[in-house]
């Protein structure tokens, strides 16, 4: 979309510009004394008895040379086409062939009209910047109907008219110029041929006037621009006078811009929940030169308070750049209505911009505003230790925590530096080897057709599915490694999932058979069984009140699918290890979030590859790429280099709201989730987060197995040279013991060493625990509790602490005491 002025040729606006329409031949440049072509004369011969149109002789004089100009206002850049001038004589005479000379020697072009219909036709096709008419005798016209007649047009609103007088005589007193600006005209100039004269009068206008119209033109072309922003603006004045809205604020709002144009912002109705400092805070900041951008809340028209995420900018006025550490501008009655306004230091900001958006204020936006407003009466020391603090708070990584804490001890080091991090990433000139084995379906696997065939043995175990006790491990063994298909059909028809996405009993039960077949059942960790248990603990979540009144179906469908396929085709082996052995996988997701990926990737290469285990097959497309995002982004969430990043969200924009909101009233808050998509998107992501680390909250037998296991698969695949399929390296959320086997093979590849500290002679199992849990489990399951409400888990996890904190005093390495095992 290009965007102009009505009616004029400059400024343009949008994604292109289209060029200003033909400029009329005349003849600025031809001057008597040099030879003419043939066209030339022809042209200037024709111009004559054109709508009146006529050209004066004059000897010859120097003409300045003039091309487009640029010109700057504010950001913008502009090119000035040379000035056009109109003049307006009923005859020709020597004032009104001083003008067309001056004219020709100032480089403008003109025409001449002798009278007003021609007048009025050339302005309307031309648009003069200029105008000069005769108004000296009115027995050939009335001077100023031609300027009414002329103002009366849209594009006279940038033109500038000079009314041409007689020279007052010495007995009479000189007339008052207001009936000639009431008519319309701009200037007035007493009768005077000379050249010099005519030239000077309009170079003034040139660059006085005109000037400031044509800036005033490129304005137009702003609030064009402005008017169909979609974020809503509000423009006021230095005493906070509203001086402009959008139609975007009108709709927000649900004012009419007639309602506030003129008023105070102090006369509006304000919000009663703002925090007492905000206004202090907003201040000091505009009170530096800065833009201040936050979360405030406003009163629409209709009552209802709103919260918007604000920008508030100064804009300086005339006067130029000042130092604006220095000065000052009251925002008080932005907010409030009916406080006192402080004197303002130096002077005032002529007028502040607010836009407005409907997002969340980030919790660190809070913290820089905190921090800006400290450093306004700090000492110069201070001041420069909180710039270096506000620098690294601007950096990305700002959730990840230091390394090398926690008394110092290498277990919690080395662990939390390999799971926070992708590796060394140093070249070791050994390339891990990786062969395709994708395994699409297990036809000679006896399966059940439907639920209700499932063994007696087997559907007993699933009617206690429902409780965090149940026993996952009693099922594998049951279902001969095979738990996820008959899990999965239980959890999947007790959800109505075949129902939502429109598909067979049977099509869910190829797809899980295809997605467990494509788990290595030789890892003794990161197998189906895993992803059975994972599958288990997210429909217990779901299950949970709170839960359940934040989230839609399609969110329940796309939990329980991402549980299934999260670690599909997983290799048992770390992310960091892919990246440095300059794996496959690694090369091809850029060393980033490589295993999540790749299981993502995966996961809908097999389903949509048969139609026969499609399940997405029947859904609309819109559905699907709704399903197909979430879960990705579940999926994703697993990895664990953004791990403190999605609970400091979560804790920010769920728990803390929520606890404000129940501390507020003395009933049960509703679900912060519905309505609120990017809460249900952070519930999500740590629901999955939780079930994927849901060890050391399991029943403590349980926990230990999972220890165990993680602990044998490292270790039986320690000597291996080569990886199986297109698999990658473990995530890293269990038991720490797999990192022996992983430093091994490390150290036989030639590959940095990501964890030294983790050999199989000196590691504790106990101390990795305890370090986990307190990295990694308890803040994050402390704020899940706080929002699902989940007792029984807490005390497994408190239990299973106090396990290895035993296990730990007594200097015991291993999964339990010998007098235990």
């Amino acid at each position: 979309m290009t965007l102009s002025p009505v009616g004029e040729t400059a400024p343009w606006v949008g994604l292109g510009s289209l060029p200003p329409p033909d400029h009329v031949e005349n003849s600025l440049n031809r001057r008597k004394n040099q030879p003419e072509t043939p066209l030339l004369s022809e042209r200037r011969h024709k111009t004559k008895d054109i709508r009146g149109f006529k050209q004066p002789t004059s000897p010859t004089i120097i003409n300045r040379q003039v091309s487009s100009a640029e010109v700057r206002i504010g950001p913008m850049r502009l090119t000035q086409d040379p000035i056009q001038v109109l003049l307006i004589f009923a005859k020709e005479d020597s004032q009104s062939d001083g003008f067309w000379w001056a004219c020709d020697r100032a480089g403008y072009s003109c025409n001449i009209a002798r009278t007003p219909e021609s007048a009025l036709e050339c302005f309307l096709d031309k648009h003069h910047e200029i105008i000069v008419i005769d108004h000296r005798q009115t027995r050939n016209f009335d001077a100023e109907a031609v300027c009414r007649s002329i103002r009366a047009t849209n594009p006279s609103e940038h033109a500038v008219i000079l009314a041409v007088v007689s020279q007052t005589s010495g007995n009479y007193e000189e007339a008052s110029v207001l009936p000639l600006l009431h008519a319309g005209f701009n200037r007035r100039f007493m009768e005077n041929s000379s050249i010099i004269a005519c030239y000077n009068e309009l170079i003034q206008i040139e660059h006085g006037e005109v000037l400031s119209q044509f800036k005033l033109r490129a304005c137009n072309s702003v609030f064009t621009a402005l008017d169909h922003c979609h974020e809503a603006i509000e423009i006021t004045s230095d005493d906070h006078v509203i001086q402009y809205v959008n139609p975007a604020f009108e709709r927000m709002m649900g004012y009419h811009k007639g309602e506030l144009l003129g008023k105070e912002l102090a006369e509006l109705p304000k919000s009663d929940k703002n925090r007492a400092d905000l206004l202090d805070t907003i201040n000091t900041c505009i009170k530096k030169g800065k833009e201040w951008q936050g979360v405030c809340y406003a009163r629409r028209k209709s009552g209802d308070s709103i919260q918007q995420h604000v920008k508030i900018t100064p804009v300086i006025g005339q006067g130029g750049y000042k130092n604006r550490r220095k000065e000052s501008v009251d925002v008080k009655s932005i907010s409030s209505r009916g406080s006192d306004a402080p004197s303002l230091q130096n002077r005032r900001y002529p007028s502040m911009a607010r836009i407005h958006s409907m997002t969340i204020e980030a919790p660190i936006t809070k913290v820089i505003n905190i921090i800006n407003a400290a450093q306004e009466n700090s000492p110069v020391t201070v001041a420069e230790a909180l710039d270096r603090v506000l620098e690294i708070l601007r950096t990305t990584e700002l959730y990840s925590p230091q390394l090398g804490t926690k008394d110092e001890d290498p277990h919690t080091s080395d662990l939390v530096g390999g799971l926070m991090t992708d590796g060394l990433r140093r070249l070791s000139g050994n390339e891990y080897v990786f062969t395709k084995n994708v395994h699409q379906s297990h036809s000679h696997l006896a399966m059940p057709v439907t639920i209700n065939d499932v063994p007696p043995s087997i559907a007993q175990l699933l009617d206690n599915e429902e409780s965090w006790e149940f026993n996952i491990f009693e099922l594998e063994a049951v279902t001969h490694k095979r738990p996820l298909v008959y899990l999965g059909l239980k959890v999947f028809s007790r959800f109505g999932v075949c129902e939502f996405l429109h598909c067979s009993e049977t099509t869910l039960r190829a797809w899980l058979q295809v997605i467990e077949a494509n788990y290595h059942s030789s890892n003794a960790y990161h197998n189906s069984t895993h992803a059975a248990d994972v599958l288990h603990a997210t429909a217990f979540f779901l299950g949970k009140e709170r839960v359940k009144g934040s989230l839609d179906q399609l969110d329940e469908v796309a939990a329980l699918i991402a549980a299934t396929v999260h670690d599909v085709d997983h290799p048992g082996r770390t992310n960091s290890f892919l990246c440095n052995a300059g794996s496959e996988l690694a090369v091809l997701y850029n060393d980033t979030a490589v295993l999540e990926s790749h299981h993502t990737a995966l996961a809908f290469q097999l389903t949509v590859k048969d139609s026969k285990c499609n399940i997405f097959k029947n859904i609309d497309r819109n559905h699907y790429r709704t399903l197909r995002q979430a879960i990705i982004d579940m999926v994703l969430a697993t990895e664990m280099t953004k791990h403190f990043e999605h609970v400091n969200k979560f804790v920010n924009s769920i728990n803390k709201p929520m606890a404000a909101e129940i501390d507020g009233s003395d009933c049960e808050c509703s679900p912060p989730g519905k309505n609120f998509p990017e809460n249900q998107t952070l519930i999500k992501r740590m629901m999955i987060k939780c079930a994927d680390v849901a060890n050391p909250c399991r029943p403590l037998d349980l926990c230990i197995e999972w220890a165990g296991r993680i602990s044998e698969e490292y270790f039986a695949q320690g000597g291996s040279d080569k990886l199986d399929a297109t698999v990658t390296p473990p995530r890293v959320p269990y038991s720490r013991v797999y990192y022996f086997l992983q430093t091994d093979e490390e150290k036989r590849q030639g590959l940095p060493v990501v964890m030294p500290v983790f050999d199989r002679n000196t590691c504790s199992i106990p101390k990795s625990q305890i370090s986990f849990i307190d990295y990694f489990i308890t803040d994050m399951f402390d704020a899940w509790d706080a929002f699902a409400h989940l007792p029984t888990l807490m005390q497994h996890l408190a239990d299973n602490y106090k396990h290895w904190k035993t296990l730990d005093d007594l200097k015991c390495k291993s999964l339990r005491l010998p007098s235990d095992s």
